[in-house]
């Protein structure tokens, strides 16, 4: 097969990156997208507006539009959801490969300001035909700095917006009086989400159009690091002062006073051990019975027994997991399970127990099945 075959070979059956981006209403989602729009970076790139959002493009930037699509002047494509979010990225998929619209290699969903991407996500995890063409490369979430605090004490969506983030962007640090703003609101998304990564928004249009393209950790790919996409080291560092299992609770603190009672929890289980995978598929089923649609988000890496120098990767959203993938080796000396929890509606309290329970009782049950097998193995050879 000539270069040129393989590499359109290989195209074909890579899926397509999505980057969702979130915030509460007037956290600056518009105008990230508009710099993102002005980038040539962005020329093979779809940007599918929420019907409900309110994202207006700046009308400077169309050269040409359809019905369904428009051609921006850097190349870039514009489309509104038509029905659903399945059938529009399946209609894009299929126009691409019948030539009726231009080619396009990334996609960027812009979801409105009381949107939950929860279901966004679910949507990738369950649909078979959308995970066979696409995957979510990354979520990012804007956040408000000066309204971050009212915000959050009054509505939910935005709590969960940062609890389903992989980035989170700081807009208008250049309007907060108080110098102290920055760091309280990073302290707060630090407590509700502790995988994400928190950086000032930078409305560069060459940065914006790098943050939106970029490739993100591809859990199907055994090469893939994923460390930036758990960023785990600096949080078990500062938070964790024993190897053993157990979690953070830091809702008591004052500087977070305002987020008591709203019910965001984080907690990561840790494990030394490896863990079967008849372990991990009772601790996971078991974690989604109970919990239900107060998880949030799931994401992590297991040690599988019988798997040596191989992580596998585990992530879901609300009661949907992923099909578990591995990789080729630990990214580092740590080869310990880690598995991040995030959840609403459940203290951190009964968060720990439940997680903790569920692995303790997993740990029995299958050691004692284990010994059992031994046993009758034994029998089975002295009979002979």
């Amino acid at each position: 097969m000539a270069a040129g075959q393989k590499k359109s070979a290989a195209r074909a059956n890579a899926r397509i990156p999505v980057t969702l981006v979130t915030g509460f209403l007037g956290s600056g989602k518009t105008t990230l997208i508009n710099a993102a729009l002005r980038a040539p970076e962005m020329s093979k790139t779809v940007v599918v507006v929420n019907e409900f959002g309110e994202i207006g493009l700046d009308h400077q930037l169309v050269t040409s539009s359809s019905d369904q699509v428009m051609v921006l002047e850097n190349g870039c494509l514009c489309c509104t959801v038509r029905s659903d979010l399945v059938g529009t990225l399946n209609g894009l998929y299929h126009d691409r490969a019948a030539g009726r619209i231009p080619d396009f290699e990334h996609v960027v969903i812009e979801s409105s300001g009381l949107a939950e991407p929860g279901p966004i996500l679910q949507a990738f995890l369950s649909e078979p035909t959308l995970d066979g063409l696409f995957r979510v490369a990354t979520v990012i979430t804007l956040v408000d700095v000066v309204n971050w605090k009212g915000t959050a004490e009054r509505h939910d969506e935005a709590l969960r917006q940062v609890a389903f983030a992989d980035k989170v962007l700081l807009s208008k640090l250049e309007l907060a009086t108080d110098p102290g703003t920055e760091a309280a609101v990073r302290a707060d998304i630090a407590d509700l989400n502790p995988t994400a990564q928190i950086m000032p928004v930078d409305l560069s249009p060459k940065v914006v159009a790098a943050l939106l393209t970029a490739p993100g950790f591809d859990a199907a790919n055994p090469k893939a690091d994923p460390r930036p996409w758990l960023k785990l080291t600096e949080h078990l560092g500062k938070h964790h002062d024993h190897d053993h299992d157990h979690d953070h609770d830091h809702h008591e603190h004052d500087a977070h006073y305002h987020l008591r009672g709203k019910g965001v929890e984080s907690f990561v289980l840790l494990r030394e051990t490896p863990l079967s995978r008849e372990e991990l598929s009772f601790l996971l089923d078991g974690i989604s019975q109970n919990l239900g649609s107060g998880l949030l988000r799931v994401k992590g890496l297991v040690n599988i027994a019988g798997e040596p120098g191989k992580p596998a990767v585990i992530q879901g959203a609300q009661h949907l997991l992923h099909t578990m993938t591995w990789l080729d080796r630990w990214p580092d000396k740590d080869h310990r399970t880690r598995i991040v929890f995030i959840t609403q509606g459940i203290t951190g309290k009964e968060l720990r127990e439940i997680v903790e329970l569920l692995d303790r009782v997993g740990q029995r049950t299958f050691k004692a099945r284990e010994r059992a097998r031994l046993v009758e193995e034994a029998t089975r050879r002295l009979a002979g």
